[in-house]
């Protein structure tokens, strides 16, 4: 099978879309740059389109390189017959070479083997054929010094059949088929764990019985941790007796003593030969399941956290809130750089209120602040509390940031190598006041992992995890666009095309040579070539260019096409920037040719709207209810504010200003049936909840979303 028809078999996408896909692969062409600039030529495809062409292509080359490993060794064995050859050339996937494979595979001494070694192949076969009466007066023959009697010539016999019969592909697809719809995942505990506290937070698994194909990905992914915490056995189960009486249908053709003894047989086959490895396949498939679906929740995650509302380049005064530790304070300016810091102590033990009031006042006239973030960490809520208290003498926001993460990055190299001078509350801190201020800038320099959204992250596969979450991050930062003479390394580095060590060049070559003037003056970073250019320079911003184009999404290869538009329309380029009434006024269509059509000329149009534009909507002030502290001060009924801080495919996290988070789960989330969370919630939305069910002993809240009018 070539690998366009095999894509195609898998995506549906068409076989000349994908060839023009896999060439632009082929020229090294990032999937955001042709997403953006290739629509053309691809007939559209989007980055969605693109992935699933590029996991197809690599999962053919992979069944390519194993059908070619098996080929060369059944040759080398001596045992690769035209029949064989044809059917492992035929085979469409993994599992069909793996089952043709499986009868010439080397494996450890069976039990068949050492009967084969003692000669009763040929008495195998003899009975298979299912035509003697006496099997004992059949295997008499077969008795030796190494097989003293008829039931052990038998016993041996029966294991060669045994094994055939686990090699039958037709067998082996009709149970994965049992097992795949109908099998049910039991978990029982472990009677030693039963009371050991730590088993407790699996509790619900004690006793657990739910068909496999039903089990949603969180339950799977939760049952599979239990079993690897030691504190509960789980196993498939299905109806043996169903099974097993359709495989004698196909194996037995006979009656009385032969049938008894392959009744025997095929149930040994299937206990002890194809139930342990298929069930276990099975299982794998479902986890593989369950991951994907775990790490898709995480992905929206990420991207909705990404994606978060900017404040935009306003000068900040960050707080990393404390008790007895105090409380970390920075003065941060307009492009993030660290102009104050020092520590307050507001809260007990030392409950310097007024000097810590006085001091932050005093520092927001005097560092012309004009917002303030609070991480949402330990005394969060006491510290907004005292901010809201002060009387400013200019109006100045207060936002709470999320401060997940931020310990991870004010450890690591990136922070140390843009803070050396200073300890890690510092740089926390500093890292708090960057989020308010951009969090896509500032949550690229942390692991995504460290972010803590999502469920089950350290449970899923680890390779796709990250594979998936770096897809995230370099379409977001590609989506948004990046100010070249501004990001830091960490943000240059997801930019199509670039790469660390580019990243490392472009700052290198801006700190010696100053700001970039235009876009062109990248082609003298070393060793930015003419292919890096070309797939990086449409999502990299140049403000104050004198070609207005350079703070747009316009790609450079387009800047004739648009300087053409314009002189045939007898105006300059600059003329359409933000001009409605004139952009409208042209007709596209004069203006298309092969190379750019109309999707490039309609997204040329929406850039010179408004160019350089944030996608991003701005960040908005929010409180919680400053009468709610604990726990213990929630009621059921209350309506309060609330942040959703996390998003699951069961329901959403909502923090309402204490340390537990409450819960709305799925059911709670709207009036009709909810199949996708992401559809109704966002990351860091603001929302309106009712409080529905409080469980004190376990900490545990349950609410609902509602609307602002509702009871």
């Amino acid at each position: 099978m070539q690998v366009i028809q095999y894509i195609e078999q898998h995506t549906k996408l068409g076989s000349l879309r994908i060839e023009k896909a896999l060439q632009l692969f082929s020229e090294d062409a990032t999937i955001p740059f042709i997403a953006r600039y290739r629509k053309e030529f691809t007939q559209q495809l989007d980055e969605v389109d693109l992935e699933q062409i590029r996991k197809a292509q690599e999962d053919y080359l992979a069944l390519e390189k194993r059908r070619e490993s098996i080929l060369n060794r059944l040759e080398a064995d001596g045992v690769l017959t035209t029949d064989l050859k044809k059917q492992i050339k035929e085979a469409q996937d993994l599992t069909r070479l793996e089952d043709l494979y499986l009868p010439y595979k080397k494996k450890r001494k069976t039990k068949a083997d050492e009967a084969k070694a003692l000669g009763l192949e040929p008495l195998a076969k003899q009975i298979m054929v299912q035509k003697h009466t006496d099997l004992g007066d059949l295997s008499k023959s077969y008795c030796s010094s190494r097989v003293k009697t008829s039931q052990d010539a038998l016993t041996g016999a029966g294991f060669i059949i045994a094994e055939w019969i686990a090699e039958r592909i037709d067998l082996r697809n009709y149970l994965r088929f049992q097992l795949q719809e109908f099998s049910f995942l039991k978990a029982r505990v472990i009677s030693s764990k039963k009371e050991e506290e730590n088993a407790q937070k699996y509790k619900d698994y004690f006793d657990w019985e739910e068909r496999l194909k039903n089990l949603p990905s969180h339950r799977f992914l939760a049952i599979s941790r239990a079993e690897q915490a030691g504190v509960i056995r789980i196993k498939l189960v299905i109806d043996e007796q169903a099974l097993l009486a359709k495989f004698e249908s196909k194996l037995i053709k006979t009656q009385g003593v032969i049938a008894s003894f392959l009744k025997d047989v095929i149930k040994d086959a299937y206990k002890r030969l194809m139930y342990p490895s298929l069930s276990k396949e099975i299982f794998q498939e479902a986890k593989q399941r369950a991951d994907a679906t775990a790490i898709s929740v995480f992905a929206k995650n990420l991207k909705q956290l990404l994606l978060g509302a900017p404040l935009g380049q306003k000068r900040v005064l960050a707080l990393d809130p404390g008790f007895r530790t105090g409380c970390k304070l920075v003065c941060i300016d307009e492009q993030g750089d660290l102009m104050h810091n020092e520590t307050i102590f507001p809260h007990p033990p030392q409950k310097q209120h007024k000097e810590s009031i006085k001091k932050i006042s005093t520092l927001c006239e005097a560092y012309k602040i004009e917002a303030i973030a609070i991480g949402d960490g330990t005394a969060s809520r006491e510290t907004e509390a005292l901010v809201k208290r002060i009387q400013f003498k200019h109006p100045i926001e207060v936002f709470v940031v999320s401060e997940a993460g931020a310990s991870i990055y004010s450890a690591s190299s990136i922070a140390r190598e843009e803070f050396p001078n200073y300890d890690i509350t510092v740089r926390g801190a500093i890292s708090i006041g960057r989020r308010l201020q951009d969090p896509l800038a500032e949550l690229v320099k942390i692991d995504p992992k460290s972010i803590g959204v999502g469920q089950y992250q350290h449970d899923v596969n680890q390779i796709e995890l990250q594979r998936s979450l770096d897809r995230v991050v370099e379409h977001c930062v590609n989506t948004v666009g990046v100010n070249l003479n501004s990001a830091s390394k960490s943000l240059l580095q997801h930019v199509s095309g670039i790469g660390e060590k580019l990243a490392d060049n472009i700052v290198a070559f801006r700190q010696e040579h100053g700001a970039f003037a235009k876009r062109a003056d990248l082609k003298k970073v070393p060793r930015l070539g003419a292919k890096v250019y070309q797939q990086a320079a449409g999502f990299l911003r140049v403000k104050q260019s004198e070609n207005p184009l350079d703070d747009s999404a316009v790609h450079p290869e387009q800047y004739e096409l648009v300087k053409k538009i314009a002189q045939e329309e007898g105006v300059e380029v600059v003329d359409f920037i933000g001009n409605d009434a004139l952009l409208n006024s042209i007709d596209l269509e004069r203006y298309c040719t092969t190379k750019f059509g109309l999707p490039t000329l309609e997204d040329i149009r929406e850039e010179m709207r408004k160019p350089g534009r944030d996608i991003r909507e701005k960040a908005k002030a929010f409180s919680f209810n400053q009468n709610i502290k604990t726990i213990a001060d929630l009621e059921v009924g209350m309506r309060l504010p609330g942040i959703v801080n996390n998003i699951t495919n069961f329901g959403c996290f909502v923090s309402i200003g204490i340390k537990e988070s409450g819960l709305i789960h799925v059911s709670n989330l709207a009036d009709e049936f909810v199949s996708d969370v992401n559809e109704y919630v966002h990351l860091h939305e603001q929302i309106l909840v009712k409080v529905l069910e409080i469980d004190l002993p376990r900490k545990r809240i349950q609410l609902k979303k509602i609307k602002l009018n509702e009871k």
